[in-house]
């Protein structure tokens, strides 16, 4: 699910850097990379339980990883400057939830795992060039729609979760069929806009001035949309891939 954490209520006059070496682009660029390692080193670990005799504690180490990958994004939101303390260990439990499930679909579809990751570096790579050359540009209409939009697919994604403790669920859109492949397409989109949005706070942010704290902040709020993105990508290829 795409991340809380950049918009335009972060930008506070109080944070803007008098002295000292305020947030840069290329900064937070350097940072994403750190991400990306520790994201690489927490999937290695999944990969390794997997293949070396451990298989049946990998569910577990992927349900406690997301915990924790929660409670530090909400801990991160209530108090920005913990960012540069958070944002590695939150990649890496990530990349162990990643490593897991990617094991599981790659399993059942050979392939498949690296047509996703392909594809999440293609919208990402497609976004970010809309974006630099303004032909999306981040207005409060835009961010009133996405806003909309997260809240609407974060609703029926827990409306899933809870039905889903009575044996029951919502018909269609978690299956293969035309319905299903739809409903991906569409929050596949939405995530694919949310970049959108991550790209605007870092750039607004460096030219505010914001402390380097932020830096981090950007980094780790990129890195929870691309791995909300990557799974959603997964997630329509298989749905895909099972109708053949």
């Amino acid at each position: 699910m795409s991340n809380p954490m950049l918009n335009e209520d972060k930008f506070s006059s109080q944070e803007r850097v008098l002295d000292g070496e305020p947030m840069s682009i290329q900064g937070t660029v350097s940072k994403v990379l750190m991400l990306f390692v520790c994201l690489l080193a927490g999937a290695a670990i999944s990969l390794y339980l997997l293949f070396n005799g451990m298989a049946s504690v990998v569910p577990t180490a992927i349900t406690a990883s997301a915990i924790i990958g929660f409670i530090l994004v909400v801990a991160t939101c209530f108090n920005i400057k913990l960012a540069k303390y958070t944002a590695a260990p939150y990649a890496l439990f990530e990349g162990v939830v990643l490593g897991g499930i990617s094991a599981l679909f790659e399993a059942q579809i050979q392939g498949l795992v690296l047509q996703a990751v392909l594809g999440t570096f293609t919208v990402l790579f497609v976004m970010l060039m809309l974006y630099k050359a303004r032909a999306i540009q981040y207005t409060e209409k835009f961010a009133a729609v996405l806003k909309t939009s997260l809240l609407s697919v974060m609703a029926i994604y827990l409306i899933q979760i809870v039905a889903s403790f009575f044996g029951r669920g919502i018909p269609g859109i978690f299956e293969a069929g035309v319905v299903g492949i739809a409903f991906s397409l569409i929050v596949v989109v939405i995530a694919a806009m949310a970049l959108i949005q991550d790209f605007a706070f870092i750039e607004m942010g460096s030219q505010n001035m914001l402390s380097k704290d932020y830096e981090w902040y950007g980094a780790m709020g990129l890195m929870i949309t691309l791995v909300w993105l990557y799974l959603e990508i997964l997630r329509l290829l298989a749905k895909l891939n099972s109708r053949r």
